[in-house]
């Protein structure tokens, strides 16, 4: 699919998030109080040309620099730019002209309603990230919201967000995924493109892809399936299923392939914004406010090596291993109950 269909979709036939054929571009409906709190400060014209499928607003974002690729008419982007304050600030980057038109068009509207100015756009291409007015490693943290689909060279996009991240930095992004690989003809589907199904990446190829880019050990934050509620566009993609997934992705040096215990554990502070009784690092560990939590290499690395190490108190260290961590699916292969993916609670 060419950059041009895509374009003219988001651009020209879509006016409004109620142009939408599907719900695979929706966002979730339930998202927490401090979320819908932002969301209130951000203009009406930029709330109704919204087309992303999750939150992409992690934890510890103040003071932080944020890019938000493929940022659209820039409802992420001023909300973002509402978490980070005035000591950060926010750049999205989209390719859609009449999206950028919008996004510019309540710059000053925005400075004056939040009480400070932290915010700007370019119009490039997230494949081509390297083109723009970008430093390298000058950013914490990375957002996507459903576009990462829309993209035609998926591998150049996550290779671009990994050279502009700080060391510790993360790529934290919703898209939508396959349950396998999108035949061809239903790839050069323009409708199907444009509505985020047929341009989504076969889970399994992401994951790969990711590692490929340098982003050992993605992990899965939230995930839900998605519905096409429309019968014949429902049939045109039938039988591929759909998920809506936000994956965060950190930029470090040493993770392992597998989870590797070593005998550590950390203890929640309770210190973030909005999260004073619990962490919610990923799908399988939410870490309770003051509770020694058990944590494999990886997760330890996650947490020590990032913008969250103030927030935790570490107990342990790397000079002992223990084997693989305890039922985190990388069991040696020579037991016969070893355990799969789906059992990793490390």
């Amino acid at each position: 699919m060419k950059h041009e269909a895509v374009q003219d979709y988001y651009g020209k036939v879509l006016q409004g998030s109620d142009d939408l054929q599907t719900n695979a571009c929706c966002s979730p409906a339930d998202m927490p109080d401090y979320v819908k709190d932002v969301l209130r400060n951000v203009h009406d014209e930029v709330l109704t040309r919204y087309y992303g499928c999750g939150l992409v607003m992690p934890q510890g974002l103040q003071g932080a620099r944020v890019l938000d690729l493929g940022c659209g008419a820039g409802r992420d982007v001023y909300a973002l730019a509402q978490l980070v304050g005035p000591e950060g600030s926010v750049v999205g980057v989209d390719m859609t002209p009449e999206q950028l038109a919008v996004a510019e068009a309540h710059k000053d509207w925005h400075a004056e309603k939040f009480g400070f100015a932290n915010v700007e756009f370019y119009q490039g291409y997230i494949e081509k990230l390297a083109d723009l007015p970008l430093d390298p490693g000058s950013f914490d943290v990375i957002v996507s919201n459903c576009v990462v689909n829309l993209a035609t060279d998926k591998q150049a996009v996550l290779r671009g967000a990994y050279d502009l991240l700080k060391p510790g930095g993360e790529m934290y992004f919703s898209d939508v995924y396959a349950d396998r690989r999108v035949p061809k003809a239903m790839a050069e589907d323009e409708v199907l493109y444009g509505e985020c199904l047929s341009g989504a990446l076969y889970w399994n190829d992401f994951l790969t892809f990711a590692k490929r880019a340098g982003f050992d050990d993605p992990r899965l934050v939230t995930h839900r399936p998605l519905t096409i509620e429309n019968p014949k566009l429902e049939a045109r993609v039938a039988p591929l299923t759909f998920t809506s997934a936000t994956y965060r992705l950190f930029k470090l040096d040493g993770l392992e392939s597998e989870c590797e215990d070593y005998g550590q554990a950390v203890i929640y502070k309770g210190t973030l914004p909005h999260a004073p009784h619990g962490f919610d690092l990923d799908a399988h560990h939410y870490i309770e406010t003051g509770k020694v939590f058990p944590v494999c290499g990886n997760t330890w690395k996650m947490l020590a090596d990032t913008r969250f190490a103030d927030h935790f108190t570490f107990i342990g260290d790397f000079s002992t291993h223990y084997g693989i961590f305890a039922g985190c699916g990388g069991d040696h292969p020579f037991k016969d109950d070893a355990g799969t993916a789906e059992d990793c609670g490390c």
